[in-house]
């Protein structure tokens, strides 16, 4: 991989440049260690705005960073684009695509991937929305549809092309529903007068009795309350069985017909082979207190990836969200910068997770808010949203892109980024 070895300095591999990867990969000493970060992105994606991307919100050049522009003028570090296909834990050495790469202390922050629960039909021809480019996707479907319904005179087609299901009614499930939901009071008509976009179905899915299952009781009803309001038709205790590209089949052999299905249904461990059986439970590695690989010593699992079963509080692992990866990127640098991780005699506190609230938004002035002593819901739990996510995007030019934005739909309702640059065409049916 053409990377010079110093001698003096212990060599730190970092897979992944998600909320986890980047924290470490900030704040580790190059005093210390020789730091080399790997992703197949040569960007950071803020995750939590992707649904804004797919409704035309925002474009994507506002919730992702450069790397190489977060990291530069670090002394001692190397960033490459590559894919990791395997580590060998024998050779300390992992093998990707652009040649191997041997190791002092390897960190994986591989992050997470959808979860179709091997439904092989759903993965086919639902649309996920993890990264940047299956939002844009999102968003040209999305676009393409509307033109298309214009187009066609069969009724039941256009019927298909103009209903949406989302299938999953956690944050990113309520959060895309009510950004849909707006586009359809507010955007579309004006869109395409044309159309008459009351004819518009937007259903929300969810497997469990209520929305918001890592929420309160109080604010998934809140959610609930609000996306009816809106016109979102809400479907609870919900399982989806199948999909074939035109057919949601559902409980009691209920059906919708749709050509747009929305996955947000689940994430797993975006697992890199190398790893034993033992060592990975529900797709994330097994790790201990210190974030250390059950098996490895010189080996350390962060983020979505990760496993740690033996906090009582948490005894399914953290959330697999954006807070627990950020506390664990942070843990693993301080740990690494003060202990230099059992190459001393120093003791180590383990890592503990400190729930700092939990939120979602469910449009204009509506957002609910979980916090340790209090509940926020409406107008004000909407600006702590807003102001919660734009400082914790990534630059100064981000912050200032996305404010503007939403500054301007919140007196225009204009989404102004309502452009198919890229076409999306889904994948031909197989009958």
């Amino acid at each position: 991989m053409n990377i010079l070895t110093i001698k003096k300095l212990k060599r730190i591999v970092i897979i992944g440049a998600g909320f986890a990867g980047l924290q470490v990969a900030k704040k580790l000493r190059r005093d210390k260690f020789q730091v080399v970060l790997i992703d197949k992105n040569n960007y950071h994606t803020f995750q939590p705005l992707l649904y804004q991307v797919a409704t035309a919100g925002l474009e994507p050049d506002s919730i992702a960073h450069s790397i190489r522009n977060i990291v530069k003028k670090k002394k001692n570090f190397f960033f490459r684009l590559a894919s990791v296909h395997y580590i060998n834990t024998n050779k300390k050495e992992i093998i990707t695509n652009i040649g191997n790469l041997s190791y002092d202390y390897l960190i994986v922050a591989t992050g997470s991937v959808t979860n179709y629960f091997g439904n092989k039909n759903i993965e086919s021809h639902a649309l996920p929305m993890k990264s940047i480019p299956e939002a844009l996707n999102l968003r040209s479907l999305i676009l393409q549809n509307f033109e298309q319904a214009i187009l066609t005179k069969d009724t039941q087609k256009k019927k298909k092309l103009m209903t949406f299901v989302i299938v999953g009614g956690g944050p990113t499930g309520v959060e895309l529903a009510g950004a849909l939901a707006e586009m359809k009071n507010y955007v579309l008509p004006h869109d395409y007068p044309n159309l008459d976009i009351q004819n518009m179905e937007i259903h929300l899915l969810q497997a469990s009795t209520r929305l918001l299952d890592g929420m309160s009781e109080q604010s998934a009803k809140q959610a609930y309350k609000n996306l009816e309001n809106l016109g979102v038709i809400i479907w609870l205790n919900c399982l989806v069985k199948d999909y074939n590209g035109d057919v949601v089949f559902i409980k009691e052999n209920k059906k919708i017909q749709t050509e747009n299905v929305i996955w947000t249904a689940g994430v797993k461990g975006a697992i890199i082979k190398g790893f034993l059986k033992e060592d990975i439970e529900g797709n994330r590695i097994l790790v201990n207190q210190y974030l250390q690989t059950i098996r490895y010593k010189h080996i350390f699992a962060i983020g979505d990836v990760a496993l740690m079963k033996i906090n009582r509080y948490y005894p399914n692992g953290h959330p697999m969200t954006a807070q627990p990866a950020i506390q664990q990127g942070n843990y693993l640098a301080n740990k690494f910068n003060i202990n230099c991780f059992f190459d001393n005699n120093q003791a180590i506190k383990p890592f503990i997770y400190k729930n700092s609230g939990s939120m979602a938004t469910i449009g204009r002035n509506k957002a609910v808010c979980d916090f340790s002593f209090f509940k926020l819901k409406g107008f004000l739990a909407w600006i702590i949203w807003m102001f919660v996510h734009l400082v914790s995007l990534v630059g100064f030019r981000n912050r200032v892109i996305a404010l503007m934005n939403w500054i301007i739909q919140y007196f225009q309702y204009n989404k102004s980024v309502r452009l198919i640059i890229r076409p999306f065409h889904k994948k031909k049916k197989v009958i």
